[in-house]
Formats: C-alpha cells, structure tokens, sequence
C-alpha cells in the first residue's frame, strides 16, 4: 500500500485595533502560526467543522463517524462502509457520492446511496479505517459538524488569514487568525488582535504578565529526534549511531524523554527498547571500534530548525566532548540531503510506520533506511507484516519487535516529545 493512503497520515496594527478589539469582545478570537489555505486547514479545525467516515477515540482507535458500521472482505484487502442519517450544513443529506477520499493505491465503488466500497489494488491493509477519519466537506468548507464557517479571508496565494466559525447548538463564535511567524502572533497578541494563542513553542516575555494564563502541553503525538543518514559513509556506521547516542545527556532536556518512534500513548508502544542511557565512556569504547579511514577527521554536519539551535547546541558539546567535531546548519525547512537532522516528526495515530522506514519508500523514508544496514530486510517484513495482520495481539507483538529492532539499528536517535504552549488573555 502506497504512502498517499498513509497520509504520512504546518497585519494591520495600529489603525485597525480598536475595531479588531471591539469587534471580537463578544467571542473567541485564537491565533495560529502557519500558513494554511483551504485544503490543509489545520486538522483540529478541519475536525471542528466536519467529520470523516470513522473518528479516533482517546486510544487512537477508529469508531463510527458518518459511518456507522464497517466490514473487510479478502483479509483487508476490500472495505465496506455503511454511512449512517446524517445532513451537510447546508441541510442536505450525506450520500455515498459525496465522500471524496482520492487514494492512489485504491478504487472506490458506490453500491448504494448510503453503503461505499473501497477495494485496494495490492496488499490488504489492516489499518484502513484510520485513513478515513480525515473529515470531509462540500464546496465552501461546508461540513458536517457542529461548528460553520460563516467568513474566510485570505491573501496572496489563497493562503487564509482568518476563519470566522459559529456554533448555534452553544450560541457561539470564534475566529482563527493565523501568522506566518511567532514574532507577529505574539505582537498582534500584545496588540490585542487575538485572545489566545496556541501551539506556541517560545512565548517569551509574555511568560511574565500577569494577566496571561500559560497552559504547557506536552506533545506526545510528535517527538524531537535526530535522523542520520544510513547511506552517508559516516553515518552509516553503527557503532557512530549509537556512540552519538549515548554521548547526548537526554537528562539535560527539561522534556519528557522519548524512548521510541511509536507515542507512548499507543496500545503498540514498547517500554523495553534500548534507551542509551548517558554514557559517554561507552560511546569512546564503540568509536574504538570504527575503522580507521572512517574515524579519521570525522566531521559531523548536523541541521536543524531555528527553534531548535539550543538543542543542537548541546548535542553539538556532547558530541564534540567524545571527539567528534560538530558543525551546526540552521534551515527552515528539511534538505534533501543530510548527514544528521535534528528534527521534529509526527506520529501517526496507527503505529503502521511503513513510509517512514521500509526500504522501499524513497520518497518518504528520511533516513534511507534499507540496505547495508544490518537489520533492514527484518524491519521490512515486520512491516509488511503489520499491516496485513488481522489480529490484534499478533499486531501488538509485530510492532513491539519492530521498535525492538529499529532502535537497535539506530537510525533516528529519538531525543524527547516537544512542549508547546497556550497564551490566553484572563
């Protein structure tokens, strides 16, 4: 199965602020960093508005959304949805030819106005409800949630700037602002464009005032890692990966420590992987075992975000205190090439991570994980494996091995799960 199914699945102050102000005492008024047009609204919005075929619960798990029921047929390979009695915004009743889904990697089929057949071209694939709770709208951002669009602003290259939505049920209304950086969102909160802000990673002075509440949130739906190049003729030596390992003090991180690629929260996480644990003497003894032509003035390139450099800047002295000379590069968005990548990286909600990993994936798969690496044509099966396995104890034990095995390998050095923070006026 293909990784489209997968999902691999981011001002006007002074003359217009008495108007923003009095206009938005009545509601809420939240600011967002990044762009987002119409067809990638932030999926907490997106979810706000309308819903998909299925849901996710608390544990991750698919449940009924506009579907009611669903059945597999052919092991996983063919899935049936039944949509339940449910209306468009606009009063209309949701139909069968309304859900929208274009997956690549299967062919859709209407069998009655109310039932939709998806038929994958390939290999069953087990965790196909989670690739359906992506909500669905008419034309117009029209939904089938409790929450209307009822204005959308927009600037040059249909970007959106603002998104007005009401809830009637609860007689309310809020708006979305978004900015292109935390810069200007944090100004336009001082300014008193926005009531609140969310998901901001440094919120600076604002901190300090003593009329903003500060929620922290620990994201454990992401994870700060560093990604190496398997196919680098540094990198891709094992016993560097997992001496860079062990040199870093995950301690030093005032984050929650992630100890795997799979969220904590998930019913497939496996406590017991390797950690590496501090230890920068076992990472001199495994750099004694690097061949010489290797080990000779090695330089390690590592890239990483803006909000990132204080991190980089201690990996940097922990690996440079083992002898490795360290050398930083500051981008905004990921290169195509890498020796090393401190980086932030989603987790899907199933633990399936075949785009992230199997050799196959070149689009998808940072790291080129895949051959020499020792453990790459086992990592392969295991995923190939998880996502045609039925049974759910069988998938547990599938994914718990494929985290045991991935770690040993090391091509990603996961570091901790990132904290954002909410800003809200009191």
């Amino acid at each position: 199965m293909g990784s489209v199914i997968l999902g691999a699945f981011i001002f006007l102050f002074s003359s217009k602020f008495t108007r923003f102000t009095s206009f938005f005492q009545t509601g809420n008024t939240v600011g967002i960093v990044d762009k987002f047009n119409l067809d990638n609204l932030p999926l907490v919005i997106q979810q706000e508005i309308s819903v998909g075929l299925t849901r996710l619960d608390a544990n991750n798990q698919p449940i009924p959304g506009i579907a009611t029921s669903w059945e597999n047929q052919e092991s996983g390979r063919v899935w049936i949805f039944h949509l339940g009695n449910y209306k468009w915004q606009d009063g209309t009743e949701i139909q069968a030819r309304d859900i929208n889904y274009q997956f690549k990697d299967a062919k859709k089929e209407l069998i009655d106005s109310k039932t939709i057949k998806f038929t994958l071209n390939k290999d069953p694939y087990i965790p196909f409800p989670t690739a359906v709770t992506k909500p669905i709208f008419k034309k117009g951002l029209v939904g089938a949630g409790d929450w209307k669009v009822t204005n959308l602003t927009t600037f040059t290259g249909q970007f959106s700037r603002s998104l007005t939505l009401v809830n009637k049920k609860r007689d309310e209304k809020k708006t979305y602002r978004f900015y292109d950086t935390e810069e200007i969102a944090l100004t336009a909160y001082k300014l008193g464009q926005v009531r609140s802000l969310v998901g901001i990673i440094d919120p600076k002075d604002l901190i300090t005032w003593n009329n903003a509440k500060i929620d922290i949130k620990t994201n454990e739906d992401r994870y700060v890692g560093i990604f190496l190049n398997m196919q680098d003729k540094v990198t891709s030596d094992k016993n560097i990966r997992q001496a860079l390992a062990y040199a870093i003090n995950k301690d030093e991180f005032p984050e929650k420590r992630a100890l795997s690629v799979i969220s904590p929260k998930s019913w497939v996480f496996n406590p017991q992987v390797k950690d590496y644990k501090y230890n920068p003497d076992r990472a001199k003894e495994l750099l004694k075992n690097v061949p010489v032509e290797i080990k000779k003035g090695i330089n390690i390139n590592l890239v990483t975000l803006p909000s990132l450099l204080p991190v980089a800047d201690k990996i940097k002295k922990s690996w440079e205190d083992i002898g490795l000379h360290t050398n930083i590069q500051v981008v905004n968005a990921p290169p195509e090439e890498f020796q090393a990548l401190l980086w932030i990286q989603s987790i899907p909600s199933d633990p399936d991570q075949y785009s992230f990993w199997h050799s196959t994936q070149t689009g998808t798969n940072m790291t080129k994980y895949g051959a020499p690496a020792k453990e790459s044509p086992r990592i392969d099966k295991l995923l190939e494996d998880g996502r045609r396995t039925l049974d759910p104890e069988a998938r547990k034990s599938i994914y718990y091995d494929f985290q045991r095995f991935l770690l040993e390998d090391l091509p990603v050095i996961p570091l901790f799960y990132p904290v954002t923070y909410t800003i809200t006026r009191k």
